[in-house]
């Protein structure tokens, strides 16, 4: 893992090619403007993922693709949902995209364009607002395994995961990666309708826990597994979304 004081074309190629797990980019936005979000954020009715398959529950506002998957594509009610999403972040009265901000920061020393990908010419959703107060299970995160085909309209040669921590606890809440990548085998610890796997997928391989901090910035390679720790004391709450590393050389992302 690599701590940096910005996402630099460096940082992001390392993490590409697999030399690097997760780059953390410690006070990349102000705490005023966090708390500022999170005051924005107060009156809005959070929803959990799809109970069936993550639990404990994680809840999010914003809308998630992992929630409108069938038959290996994307639901046809993903897309109704994506522009209720987009009114609902409007109408928290913000003068600005707090997503918006976050792919400006990941640009910044990025030599091609960093936007919001696109299925069918379709934009995808910009993010959500996730809280795991009660964690989430050892698992990963790969569009090429979970859909058929390309999710997005450029192929994606590389994935990401990037999280912007607007408040955390007092204790808990810490990011885990393990250095092991899905194989077939794996699928003997997978947990029974579930999205995660017991923890005993990752057997002793090395691993790096990452505990947030307000205002700090984490991008990883969530092809390896990983899981956050329960929190105690407070609430955990973070922009998140995926992005990819396209063919054409821009970055791409989606919620």
């Amino acid at each position: 893992m690599a701590t940096a004081s910005a996402f630099t074309r460096e940082r992001i190629a390392d993490l590409a090619a697999g030399r690097s797990a997760a780059v953390r980019v410690p006070g990349v936005m102000p705490a005023a403007r966090c708390a500022e979000i999170l005051h924005a954020l107060e009156s809005s009715r959070f929803e959990a993922y799809g109970r069936q398959r993550v639990h404990p529950p994680v809840m999010r506002f914003g809308v998630g693709v992992s929630d409108h998957r069938a038959n290996g594509a994307i639901a046809d009610s993903y897309w109704p949902s994506v522009e209720a999403g987009r009114q609902a972040w409007q109408d928290l009265g913000l003068s600005y995209d707090p997503f918006a901000l976050c792919r400006e920061l990941l640009g910044a020393d990025w030599p091609g364009t960093v936007a919001v990908g696109t299925n069918g010419g379709r934009e995808l959703a910009s993010g959500v607002a996730r809280e795991p107060n009660y964690g989430f299970q050892v698992h990963f995160d790969e569009a090429l395994r979970e859909f058929q085909g390309d999710l997005l309209d450029s192929p994606l040669v590389a994935q990401f995961a990037f999280n912007l921590y607007l408040s955390v606890p007092k204790s808990g809440g810490e990011t885990v990666i393990w250095r092991h990548r899905w194989s077939p085998a794996d699928e003997a610890h997978r947990l029974p309708q579930s999205y995660g796997y017991a923890e005993s997928v990752v057997g002793d391989v090395e691993s790096v826990e990452i505990r947030p901090t307000v205002g700090e910035a984490l991008l990883l390679d969530p092809r390896n597994f990983h899981a956050v720790r329960p929190s105690e004391g407070g609430r955990r709450i973070a922009l998140g979304f995926s992005m990819g590393l396209s063919i054409t050389g821009d970055l791409l992302t989606w919620g």
